[in-house]
């Protein structure tokens, strides 16, 4: 059997700009590009999905309903001895608040990210329980 892929540092961050880009672009074929076949994804209301066809089925309606989102990273942090990536972002998207729409809702998070045989392995997803709308924040919104 061979020795699992392991990715440098460089590798790790070509590939999450990638990722990002394909988030970005709203792609999903781009992002799932770098899930391991036994992806596990939890998200920050603890949902899970386990295996990449199912995480590709759960993100397909995400993907259609939020056309308009765009994440920012504000910083990276990688270990390449254990292959994980801490990724700080922000995601800005159109508001679902009905007296807030058209405007720029932010949420701020963090992803826990694991990688195995040069792809996301573990993927797991914390966020602030506010977002910031019009300079106010609010109450999270589950969607």
């Amino acid at each position: 059997m061979a020795e699992p892929r392991a990715l440098t540092r460089e590798e790790m961050q070509r590939a999450l700009a990638r990722w990002v880009a394909a988030w970005n672009a709203h792609d999903l074929d781009g992002v799932m590009e770098l899930m391991h076949e036994d992806v596990l994804f939890e998200n920050w209301t603890g949902a899970r999905v386990r295996g990449k066809r199912r995480l590709r089925c759960a993100w397909a309606s995400w993907f259609a309903a939020h056309g308009g989102c765009r994440f920012i990273e504000e910083e990276t942090c990688f270990d390449e001895v254990q292959q994980k990536a801490l990724f700080r972002w922000r995601l800005l998207w159109p508001s679902r608040q009905e007296e807030r729409a058209g405007e720029l809702e932010e949420r701020e998070g963090v992803d826990v990210l694991h990688f195995q045989d040069g792809k996301i392995l573990r993927k797991l997803t914390y966020t602030k329980t506010w977002v910031e709308v019009g300079g106010r924040r609010t109450t999270l919104d589950r969607g």
